[in-house]
């Protein structure tokens, strides 16, 4: 019948071309390994080597190692001040044998300096305290905190909460240094100077001194001196009362002033 369909034709297959079945032939197998020839000579491993051999030489301490103590190595001591050895080689066994006690740690010592300056300037300049700050870090070696006002006093036209003065406490180390330096360095620069007076202690062996001029100690460049200060240095000892503390300050070369007969 002429409606039926014909059978489709097979699709015949496309000849390959004749440089198709070479391609095919010089083809690799797929298992085949990859010739040595493509690995990365042995010169490059080397260099490589070399690289972490240097690296771990770094980290574990080699020629090309910082200085300094290995890790777990304990850490070298740290140098103690002069004036602490003093007091427990000579201080402690005097007071021991002066006041009869029967217990080292009843011995009165030194807990903490406190240095305060007061830069009543800084209510028109407040660069003024800038300086004074900067001032006091050189002195002492720490860095001062301000301190504000606690309240308003309209005839110094100060106003709650100004800042008005700076102050350091030193404790440890930085506390014995910088006693060490007040009393053989600074305090003989005053001219004049006969001594530090007695009368200045508060009844529970804290002494206050007062220091007129910033520039006797060594550490201030004095054509960098914008204004003379005058700060405030307590001596916070833990002495029961005024001759304890008098005592243990004078074995520790406090320069106080000779009572007159």
């Amino acid at each position: 019948m002429a409606d039926e369909k014909e059978p489709k034709e097979k699709k015949q297959a496309k000849p390959k071309p004749e440089g198709a079945a070479e391609a095919n032939a010089d083809a690799k197998p797929k298992g085949e390994a990859k010739p040595k020839g493509d690995a990365k000579p042995k010169g490059e491993a080397k260099a490589k080597g070399e690289g972490k051999a240097k690296g771990d030489s770094r980290r574990k301490g080699g020629k090309d190692a910082p200085s300094g103590p290995a890790i777990g190595e304990a850490e070298p001591p740290a140098r103690v001040p002069r004036l602490r050895e003093h007091f427990e080689q000579k201080v402690l066994p005097e007071l021991m044998k002066r006041f009869q006690y029967k217990n080292p740690m009843q011995v009165p010592r030194l807990k903490k300096i406190v240095v305060n300056m007061g830069v009543g300037d800084a209510l028109l300049n407040i660069k003024m305290l800038d300086a004074a700050v900067a001032e006091l870090t050189t002195i002492t070696g720490q860095k001062p905190s301000i301190r504000k006002a606690k309240k308003s006093i309209a005839n110094f036209k100060l106003r709650e909460g100004q800042p008005i003065g700076c102050m350091v406490t030193l404790r440890g180390p930085r506390m014995y240094e910088f006693y060490d330096r007040l009393i053989n360095v600074a305090l003989p620069r005053i001219r004049d100077f006969r001594g530090v007076p007695m009368k200045s202690f508060d009844g529970q062996g804290n002494y206050t001194l007062g220091i007129t001029e910033q520039i006797i100690f060594p550490e201030i460049n004095y054509d960098k001196v914008e204004k003379i200060r005058g700060m405030d240095v307590t001596f916070v000892t833990s002495a029961e009362n005024d001759e304890q503390g008098q005592e243990l300050l004078r074995l520790m070369n406090m320069p106080f002033r000779q009572r007159q007969a």
